[in-house]
């Protein structure tokens, strides 16, 4: 219906048939392994509804959009600008939205019909609000559990030190999923290191 995916299939987290359905986080507690692409975190047209869900709560920019998205999953996904504007174009050129000028931004407010396609479309937004919610729980717990008896006794600025390291690994991945093998190898000499010390 009008360019957003309404299909019965959804890609959620542990959904079977899905490219990151049985990978996890840190190898504990989401599946034993890394996640292959959080840009997946979205289905094709998921996008799409949340932006016109959250632009109907209150007008937004491209930019609250995305801080949005971030803050509902615990700092762990966030999509692009190049993805975000663009569906926001879109949804614009369809009726859905329309932008106000706001200095060198532009503020996205709902229209009638886009507050007709989202109520058309209410319960698979707040499914995919529901799917980010969670994710973002299990990054919580994630992040809670490795600063638990394994991490907690770290001295503060080597645990954030940790966090970015795992964070960077996680968005490299998250570019190319092919570029796994060589992060393995950089983190496989990095532990080296840090065994010689």
């Amino acid at each position: 219906m009008d360019g957003i995916d309404n299909s019965a299939r959804r890609c959620g987290f542990g959904t079977p048939g899905c490219r990151w359905s049985r990978r996890g986080l840190g190898g504990r507690g989401l599946g034993g392994g890394e996640m292959t692409r959080a840009g997946r975190m979205l289905a094709q047209g998921d996008l799409k509804l949340i932006a016109l869900a959250l632009i109907a709560e209150q007008p937004r920019h491209g930019y609250d959009i995305i801080k949005v998205i971030e803050e509902r999953t615990a700092g762990w996904y966030a999509p692009s600008p190049g993805v975000v504007y663009p569906t926001l174009t879109y949804l614009e050129e369809m009726g859905h939205v329309v932008a106000q000028p706001e200095g060198a931004k532009k503020l996205y407010v709902i229209t009638d019909d886009g507050r007709d396609q989202l109520a058309g479309n209410r319960a698979l937004a707040d499914a995919v609000f529901e799917r980010l919610a969670t994710f973002g729980e299990m990054m919580r717990q994630q992040n809670n559990h490795a600063g638990g008896a394994d991490g907690g006794d770290l001295p503060p600025l080597l645990r954030a030190a940790l966090d970015n390291l795992r964070e960077a690994a996680i968005r490299q991945v998250a570019k190319d999923v092919d570029n796994e093998a060589e992060l393995v190898a950089i983190l496989a000499r990095a532990a080296g290191e840090l065994r010689r010390v």
